[in-house]
């Protein structure tokens, strides 16, 4: 029986510069044959990993680290392999709460074989049918993050009005159909025909806009919500946040999630309305998902049986080979992608 194997990974050039590009990644196999068991005592479980997750914020830690970004997550550094969420079957093990068979998702590099430690993973319940790739989105970090800036910071009230940007995207997908399920008028924008009809027809978004074929964003929120917003759900950043503060109603809630059109600027978009916050004495919070990662349980609670019942849509666009992970990442951070995009490793 193979005892090593050769590895491939997917390598950071040099910290990037402007918005990452296929070169700024490398593919590689390592020089050093990978053992298939772990060290006895190390605590380490070694796996082999299926699905990779591609999301935005990993562009951020592509570039040379500052003291903001050190605040998210450490940046990944050059020469060595990338990483995120992923999920794995376990080789080898030498913590008790994980077996050779155990299917789990949990942050591992973009590679082939990982040794990784158990503390950053969780173990997947094989019970539940649907797919594995679904822990790197729906029933992982970006469930959770949908969830709980939505429920946990919007506070959504029947008969709230909703905007979402970036809509069909992996986490939007999802926070508008929470919306819809809450009994919210629901209204998102996307970057193409496709990404519109989607949120029209799958995801039950009762309106919808192609921002890049809207001039005036203002005027486009003002047809699609004449009567102003209560929650938005932030995504983009820029002047589609600046257009939002202009339509936001008294009290209004605002989670931001990202800001993907500012994160490779080298100099970012002026806001002229952020005083409408004092005026409109709006609540606007950042977050992370593992600062809710408490509420992860509470959250499959919730979720679990509107996936069984077929109550919530979602799209993936899955890439096959690790080959093709710059490609996969690198598309995402252009909008190519159609929904939540997964690399399958093998």
């Amino acid at each position: 029986m193979e005892t090593t194997v050769k590895n491939k990974q997917v390598i950071l050039r040099n910290y990037v510069k402007g918005i990452p590009k296929e070169s700024d990644l490398m593919i590689i196999t390592a020089s050093d044959p990978v053992e298939l068991k772990v060290k006895p005592g190390s605590a380490a479980v070694m796996v082999r990993n299926l699905y990779l997750s591609c999301d935005p914020y990993m562009g951020i830690l592509m570039r040379e680290p500052t003291p903001s970004t050190l605040a998210l997550l450490d940046a990944f550094i050059p020469g060595k392999p990338i990483a995120g969420i992923g999920v794995s079957q376990v080789i080898d093990s030498d913590d008790p709460s994980f077996t050779k068979g155990d299917m789990i998702w949990g942050i591992v590099n973009w590679e082939e074989f990982s040794t990784i430690n158990p503390a950053a993973i969780f173990k997947i319940d094989v019970n539940i049918n649907v797919p594995l790739s679904y822990y790197t989105g729906i029933l992982g970090m970006i469930g959770l993050t949908a969830y709980a800036g939505f429920f946990e910071i919007c506070s959504p009230k029947k008969g709230d009005t909703v905007f979402v940007s970036a809509a069909s995207g992996a986490v939007g997908q999802l926070v508008g159909q929470f919306a819809k399920l809450m009994g919210c008028y629901v209204v998102g924008s996307a970057g193409s025909k496709q990404k519109v009809d989607l949120l029209l027809n799958k995801f039950g978004y009762d309106d919808a806009f192609n921002y890049k074929e809207e001039p005036d964003l203002d005027s486009a929120l003002k047809r699609c919500v004449p009567k102003g917003i209560d929650i938005y759900f932030e995504n983009v950043g820029g002047k589609m946040l600046d257009a939002v503060l202009l339509n936001m109603k008294t009290y209004g809630r605002i989670a931001v999630c990202g800001m993907i059109s500012q994160y490779h600027l080298e100099t970012r978009d002026r806001l002229q309305n952020l005083p409408d916050i004092i005026f409109k004495k709006i609540r606007m919070q950042g977050f992370a998902s593992y600062d809710f990662i408490d509420r992860f349980p509470k959250f499959l609670e919730f979720v679990l049986p509107y996936i069984k019942e077929e109550k919530l849509a979602y799209v993936e666009d899955i890439v096959e080979g690790l080959e093709n992970g710059p490609a996969a990442l690198v598309g995402l951070l252009h909008g190519k992608n159609v929904g939540k995009q997964v690399l399958k490793v093998a």
